[in-house]
């Protein structure tokens, strides 16, 4: 190869090793960005309990520490976000899967707390206010 040749191919190399390098990053980190790694199963709640109701947006927290957990196995988390003020819009969808709602718990303006327990398969359900939205989380063991 002459010189010249080199030079015209340098652009090309430099952007497939780019390229490449990005793939390797993505793959380390389990998934693409801004994909829903925390959501069991698309378009349902908690991994395939229930189709997911009208108005409810998936989403997934942005540390790394829950995404690592959750890769490991060690828990696992479902987050939703509806518009206004409504902590307790999932729990129906939880009792009607067979979920006994075990506490009910406004903790203050704007946050809700409450356990369900199916034959020992424990979740907690978060609710947060968070402008004009409500933002539901719910965890639990994988």
């Amino acid at each position: 190869m002459t010189r010249a040749s080199l030079t015209r191919w340098w652009p090309l190399a430099a952007a497939l090793l780019a390229l490449a390098l990005a793939a390797f990053w993505w793959g380390l980190q389990g998934r693409a960005p801004g994909e829903l790694w925390c959501i069991g199963r698309p378009g349902t709640v908690w991994n395939g309990l229930a189709p997911l109701p009208a108005g409810v947006t998936p989403e997934c927290p942005g540390s790394q520490s829950y995404r690592e957990e959750v890769r490991r196995g060690e828990s696992r988390i479902e987050q939703y976000r509806v518009p206004g003020w409504q902590p307790r819009a999932l729990v129906p969808v939880l009792t009607a899967a067979g979920y006994r709602q075990l506490t009910d718990e406004d903790i203050n303006v704007g946050n809700y707390a409450a356990f369900f327990d199916r034959g020992g398969d424990l979740l907690q359900y978060v609710a947060a206010r968070e402008g004009e939205s409500t933002l539901i989380g719910i965890s639990g063991q994988p």
